[in-house]
Formats: C-alpha cells, sequence, structure tokens
C-alpha cells in the first residue's frame, strides 16, 4: 500500500466522522443528532468472507466484484476495498427505547426512519468523495438492482448485507437475535461503501462469528428473549418470519402514520440488554 492509500485512507475516517458531526440530515427535530461517533473499518474485497457469504447467505448476495460491475458494467474496474461504517444511536434515543415493552418510543421510530435517510447521505458522500478524486466507487444500499431477497433456507436476506461487510471489516460480531455487536454495541446503523482503491483492511480481532453475544458463548443473559414481545428469539436463534409478522402488521402500520415515517422498525431486543452500547464485559474477556 502506497503513502497515497494510507492517506486516502485517513482521509475517508475523517470524512465520515465530519458528516456525523457536521451534517444538517444527522439531525432530528430537536436538533439533537441521531448518531454519535462513527466506527469506521476496512475489508479488502478479496476477503473470502464475501465468496463464502455465497453459501451462509445464499448465492444472491453480491461479491465486492459484482458490486462495481453492476454499477460501471463487467469491463469495469477491478474492486479492492470495502469501507464501512457503524452509527451508534444516542443514548436519548435508547433510553426512551428502553421504557417500551410492546412498541417502539417515537424517538426510536424517527431515528429509524430519518435517520438512514442521513445514512443515504454519508453513502452518497463517501462515493462523492472517492469519484472526484479520478477513482471508482459505489454504494449498493443505494443500487436499484439491490432488493431483499426471501430464502427458503434462511428466510428474509438481501442482496447485500451491510452487517456482513462490517463484520469482514472488524467492526463486530452477530448476536442471538441477529443483531450486530460492535465496541459501541448493537443499537446502531451500519453502512458501506465499495472502490477499487486498494487500501489496508482493517484487523479482524475476533475468533468467532458470535463471539461478542454472551448467549452464543454460553453465558448467562438471553435478555434480548425477553424483551420481544412476540417470542421471535430464543436459543435457536432468530426467527425472522414471525419478527416481520409483528414488525410489518397492522399496529405498526397505525404507528407509521402516528410517528410520520414509513417504516417504524422496533429494536426492543436493541435496547436494555447488556451488549446496547458496549460488547458485555465476559465477551470482552473471552480466552482465545
Amino acid at each position: 500500500m502506497t503513502t497515497e492509500d494510507m492517506d486516502l485512507r485517513q482521509a475517508l475516517i475523517r470524512k465520515i466522522k465530519y458528516c456525523v458531526e457536521n451534517d444538517p440530515a444527522n439531525r432530528s427535530e430537536d436538533a439533537t443528532p441521531y448518531f454519535d461517533a462513527p466506527l469506521v473499518g476496512f475489508a479488502s474485497a478479496d476477503d473470502d468472507l464475501f465468496e463464502r457469504y455465497k453459501s451462509i447467505i445464499g448465492p444472491f448476495h453480491w461479491s465486492p466484484s459484482e458490486v462495481l460491475a453492476r454499477a460501471y458494467g463487467p469491463s469495469g474496474p477491478l474492486a479492492q476495498t470495502v469501507i464501512c461504517w457503524v452509527l451508534p444511536i444516542t443514548e436519548e434515543t435508547r433510553l426512551s427505547n428502553r421504557k417500551e415493552n410492546q412498541y417502539p418510543s417515537r424517538k426510536w421510530a424517527r431515528t429509524r426512519h430519518f435517520a438512514e435517510l442521513f445514512n443515504d447521505v454519508l453513502r452518497k458522500a463517501v462515493v462523492d468523495y472517492i469519484v472526484e478524486l479520478g477513482e471508482y466507487a459505489a454504494a449498493p444500499m443505494l443500487m436499484e438492482e439491490w432488493s431483499r431477497v426471501k430464502d427458503p433456507d434462511i428466510g428474509i436476506a438481501s442482496t447485500w448485507s451491510e452487517r456482513h461487510a462490517a463484520y469482514a471489516a472488524g467492526l463486530g460480531t452477530f448476536s442471538i437475535n441477529d443483531g450486530f455487536i460492535t465496541p459501541k454495541g448493537i443499537a446502531h446503523r451500519v453502512g458501506s461503501v465499495v472502490t477499487n482503491v486498494v487500501m489496508e483492511p482493517s484487523e479482524q480481532p475476533h475468533w468467532d462469528y458470535r463471539e461478542n453475544c454472551l448467549t452464543c458463548r454460553g453465558k448467562t443473559c438471553g435478555v434480548c428473549m425477553s424483551r420481544c414481545p412476540v417470542g421471535a428469539i430464543s436459543l435457536k436463534g432468530h426467527d425472522k418470519d414471525l419478527c416481520n409478522k409483528y414488525t410489518y402488521g397492522p399496529a405498526f402500520k397505525d404507528l407509521s402514520i402516528k410517528f410520520e415515517v414509513k417504516e417504524v422498525g422496533c429494536g426492543l431486543c436493541q435496547t436494555d440488554v447488556p451488549c446496547e452500547s458496549q460488547i458485555p464485559e465476559s465477551a470482552v474477556k473471552s480466552e482465545r
């Protein structure tokens, strides 16, 4: 990796952090931010994880090379790096959702909708920054071809998973509830951009893909199970169909009207849990 590539890596980290801190789209109706300072990581597009995801998630899941091929054509640039970020939801919003036990708080629901609009702004800002340098980049979640997929084996999935990209970038591990536990916890949104620019991959510090989840490590926890109002989380994992039937059901449609948002979300299993804003201590001290 050249000094120029190292400089771009640092410049991108600064760019992402600056946008989170200063972009007006990261401000709620009371002028408070949706997100705290981000975590940023980098994965090599050649990491074999991306090929393995075609077996783990499904053959429909894009590799980084397929992302750029869709954006620029089959004879376009070769994918080299996946830039990933985690946007931690602010404490004020998390606290509001802790109090709930059936439906999300208004603040959580509006964060789910409007904060993800900011995430789109951030995705575009990162792409534009790289393109303005004469290089190539694409944000999979902004591509028209991106879609959700109903897979008979794993349930609801998508053609690009932000969390799986973030795992490849060393930003965290998965939970029993299918969430993604990072050093800033499980209550967050994730973003990613694929580029042809070579950048040093972040360290992958995890020896197991569910290392940060106490329940998955056989420790006493399971709090997210008790937080789910429909029992969609158990020791068997996350029942996506039951979860989605609830969160896209009539009550949530009424809430979307009440809260003036397109999608409400839920987030009860991401708040008032030991991993809400950190990696639980027992997981941090796990034996290697």
